[in-house]
């Protein structure tokens, strides 16, 4: 099985390359159509089949791997270790169950799940599948406005939250986060249930309202509840992602195409099986967190590792320790975590036993090539660029480490996964792009199983978001690309994120990419400021791999940057100002905050910024353009 040949039947041949897919998984009845696409943007992938995604993750595997480690919780912030077999996570996903139909919870009500990274975040989430309830898991760090949006959006039976979760030590207390957003919400639920872990001894209880997980779940301990099966088309979830307009979109996924798409994916992409270990440092809260901690993983009877903490505490070595102690084959991570590592010493990298490690795969954003390259140099092992989204659920652009692995290009998250159709678009003329001309990156509809089915709610937001963009009927990434002769893709960043420069548009991605060619420079953030002359202008902030230093060192690193841009990308590209700063703002899940950026060189409200990583960034940004830039 070569990937050329499976690629070519998945496009040429989709209903027998899914039936084929589709027997991966467990069905209660089997599909009667593979793929309806009478309406290719609401195409339907294994109609009338029913399965249920909490099934196929638990109870199918309990004959053959029971006493098997199933989920592994690690939280480094609390010093605790929770272990599940899969015959206990059977047992802790039924007794969850039948908590939330005590409290009401019936087949299609919506659950907010508002928690941090631990193995109960997990559990309610299964919990909510096994009895057909749609679960929407809000990233535990949003605040409180954030949370009312999507509690007002999906308007759920119940919300589910933590008394607190842990962040650097310090304790972040959700429960008053949780009544400030139902006391903003306009359809607030009428139930709250706390998961307690100690954290906040002075947490606020509404009576009548608020009930404590481990008391109502007593009565449940021995719990055997139904298994609810679901329509392949039904929803099994909502995950909400930012909008043009500022109200999120509630990403909407279907259950069997769901369930096909992730089986597929472990096996041919991240080449993880029954019995093997597979470790994503995302949170619970975002796509990779649903696809590839929770589902994917349990789906194939592996087991799966939910990490609270950092990258670098207790030591920049705790990741590969975890990798050595429990066996990982494959981890999942993203490029922001690795420029993070890319600071410390790198002797973290060999201390420990890494030989059952085979594959470290990034995702989320752009990888740059010094970065990709310092990794694979740093780690010995094959390190593999994804490109997804939420909207789609798993990879569109991958190698796939489980058939014959093509070779690594540096900068490139490969090719075309399993299903998808592709197309580059030139955004002026809608025509079809050359190898090497950047344009739209597109899928050809139907879109495989797994994606997006619409926006919660909203169809017309669905078509207008996604497949209003072009004459033709495509779904738009809304991502800039290129694809080299040989088929290989290359990110070059969003297309809402272009600066016009006296007429020219330059994509910020192509900048970031030169900066960080510096060997200086650790990462850089780049942003279009309004110009009186110009329009928009680039403006540089970069980090250093070494913190500190003269003025006199700030302008020759900034310089040496300057250079670089204007070598590979012209002077029209020239940065009008760089700044070297001690940190870029980011949000806990390590997307850059370039909006907010933007905002403060504009002398702007920057926006939300709850979900910030490290509050000392920001006045670390004001800081810099007090004293000025170090060029320009």
């Amino acid at each position: 099985m070569t990937y050329a040949t499976e690629y070519r039947r998945s496009i040429d041949d989709p209903h027998a390359f899914w039936a084929d897919a589709a027997q991966a998984i467990d069905w209660e009845t089997p599909p009667q159509q593979i793929l309806d696409a009478s309406d290719p943007a609401f195409r339907k992938w294994f109609v009338g089949g029913r399965t249920n995604l909490c099934y196929n993750a638990v109870d199918r595997h309990l004959a053959a791997r029971g006493d098997q480690r199933a989920l592994i919780a690690v939280s480094t912030e609390t010093d605790t270790t929770d272990e599940w077999t899969y015959r206990q996570l059977y047992q802790a996903v039924n007794t969850f169950a039948a908590t939330l139909q005590c409290l009401g919870v019936v087949e299609g009500d919506r659950v907010v799940i508002y928690m941090p990274n631990t193995g109960e975040a997990v559990i309610a989430m299964l919990a909510c599948a096994r009895i057909g309830a749609i679960h929407s898991v809000v990233f535990g760090g949003f605040a409180a406005h954030n949370l009312a949006l999507r509690i007002d959006d999906a308007r759920p039976s119940l919300l589910i939250c933590a008394d607190a979760g842990m962040r650097s030590g310090k304790v972040i207390r959700y429960k008053p986060l949780v009544d400030a957003a139902l006391a903003e919400a306009q359809f607030p639920p009428p139930r709250v249930l706390v998961v307690h872990r100690g954290l906040d001894a002075d947490m606020p209880v509404t009576e009548g309202r608020d009930f404590d997980y481990a008391e109502v779940s007593k009565a449940f301990v021995h719990a055997d509840v139904a298994v609810v099966w679901r329509e392949s088309n039904e929803p099994s979830y909502l995950l909400y992602t930012s909008g043009t307009t500022g109200k999120p979109k509630g990403v909407q996924r279907d259950t069997g195409g769901y369930a096909v798409a992730l089986a597929l994916s472990m096996r041919t992409v991240y080449d993880v099986g029954p019995g093997q270990v597979m470790f994503s440092t995302s949170d619970v809260g975002w796509v990779v967190g649903h696809s590839y901690i929770v589902y994917g993983p349990l789906m194939v009877g592996a087991a799966t590792i939910v990490y609270e903490g950092l990258p670098t505490s207790p030591d920049p070595g705790i990741w590969w320790k975890l990798c050595e102690q429990y066996g990982v084959r494959t981890m999942f991570s993203s490029p922001t975590a690795v420029r993070v590592l890319k600071k410390q010493d790198p002797s973290w990298l060999t201390k420990y036993d890494l030989s059952a490690f085979k594959w470290l795969f990034l995702a989320g954003e752009p990888l740059d090539e010094p970065t990709a390259a310092w990794i694979t140099g740093a780690l010995g092992r094959p390190v593999i660029d994804n490109y997804w989204q939420t909207e789609t659920g798993w990879p569109v652009l991958s190698l796939q480490a489980g058939m014959d692995l093509h070779p690594v290009k540096l900068g490139s998250p490969g090719l075309p996964n399993l299903g998808y159709q592709l197309k580059l678009i030139n955004e002026t003329s809608g025509e079809l792009c050359a190898d090497n001309e950047k344009g739209v990156l597109t899928i050809v509809p139907p879109l495989p199983p797994g994606c997006l089915s619409t926006v919660w709610g909203d169809d017309q937001r669905f078509l207008s978001s996604y497949f209003g963009h072009f004459k033709e009927l495509l779904y738009s990434s809304l991502d800039w690309a290129i694809r080299d002769p040989d088929g290989y893709y290359f990110i070059l960043g969003r297309t809402d994120d272009v600066i016009n420069v006296a007429g020219h548009r330059l994509g910020t991605r192509e900048i970031e990419e030169s900066v960080s060619t510096c060997f200086e420079v650790a990462e850089a953030a780049v942003i279009g400021a309004a110009d009186e002359l110009k329009g928009q202008v680039p403006v540089v902030f970069a980090t250093l791999k070494q913190s500190g230093g003269s003025a006199e060192d700030r302008k020759v690193v900034a310089n040496a940057m300057l250079k670089q841009v204007m070598e590979q990308l012209g002077a029209v590209a020239r940065p009008a100002r760089v700044y070297v700063v001690d940190a870029l703002p980011k949000t806990r899940s390590g997307k850059l905050l370039r909006r907010s950026l933007q905002a403060l060189v504009e002398s702007r409200d920057p926006g939300d910024l709850s979900t910030l990583d490290d509050p000392n960034a920001l006045e670390s940004v004001r800081s810099a353009l007090l004293r000025g830039p170090d060029v320009g």
